[in-house]
């Protein structure tokens, strides 16, 4: 059985998981499964991903639901019961990870510990001109002066969290200050994911409810957050950003209200 299980939530891009799972397929640690949290992918989706799987060195599942609108969360707890590693990573499917980034997680795993990571936000010219070799051969890790370029010109975004060190040192003067969950970079023990019981699955829309309303609630349960930039790093592909509504910040504000760490809309379904 794996150690870990890396889960890849996804919406219809499989051009944009190709070049992800071209990230995976170069990790230096490789005992980790893939499952991919589908939330409504079309049929036609649906079949690429089983040619993909076929031809990947590792175990790579596909969980997925019936496309009712964005319902992230739910497919996120439906691949957590399935996993079979007892570490859980966090990825989105536009986010190619880099060649350290699963053994980077694992390495660091600690009890009652969250990582959390961050991501170099792509340009639209950028990610265009990624093909799955390219990313095999590791022309972003190999590249960041492009990256620092195409910042420059406000193109590419947080293009310093491209820079990976090595070295201890560095890492614990980058890391002195503590950041939040970022929902496309994180891990944990799924012991403590199961004892908030997973993701809200009320939490309808984008943002808040993959990662914010996760930190709230694992802190409250006695988790703490680790910081992993520029040690866990993660390349985002350019798309048109999601429009975000203030449902999720009412019902985060009932959240935080309440001071309950455990959801009774997660994994787990009770009467409220």
């Amino acid at each position: 059985m794996p150690d870990v299980s890396l889960i890849v939530s996804f919406y219809n891009r499989v051009d944009y998981l190709r070049l992800v799972v071209a990230g995976l397929k170069r990790q230096s640690f490789q005992d980790f499964e893939v499952i991919v949290a589908d939330d409504g992918s079309t049929r036609e989706a649906v079949r690429e991903i089983e040619k993909l799987s076929a031809a990947v060195p590792f175990e790579m599942m596909h969980v997925w639901q019936e496309d009712h609108g964005f319902r992230k969360n739910k497919i996120l707890n439906k691949a957590i019961t399935v996993a079979a590693g007892n570490y859980l990573i966090f990825i989105d499917g536009d986010c190619i990870p880099h060649k350290e980034f699963v053994r980077e997680h694992y390495s660091n795993k600690a009890p009652k510990t969250c990582l959390t990571g961050r991501r170099v936000d792509l340009s639209e010219s950028l990610t265009s001109q990624l093909t799955p070799q390219k990313i095999e051969e590791g022309y972003l890790e190999t590249h960041i002066i492009s990256l620092i370029i195409d910042s420059i010109f406000g193109k590419t975004f947080d293009a310093e969290q491209g820079f990976y060190f090595r070295s201890q040192f560095l890492r614990r003067i980058i890391n002195r200050k503590r950041r939040g969950i970022l929902g496309s970079n994180f891990s944990l023990h799924k012991a403590d994911m199961l004892s908030i019981n997973g993701f809200d699955e009320r939490y309808e829309e984008p943002g808040i409810g993959e990662d914010t309303d996760i930190q709230y609630r694992l802190e409250l349960s006695g988790v703490r957050m680790k910081s992993l930039n520029n040690i866990a790093i993660q390349y985002h592909l350019y798309h048109e950003p999601q429009k975000r509504s203030g449902k999720n910040l009412e019902l985060y504000s009932e959240v935080t209200a309440r001071k309950q760490f455990f959801t009774p809309f997660g994994i787990e379904k009770s009467a409220y």
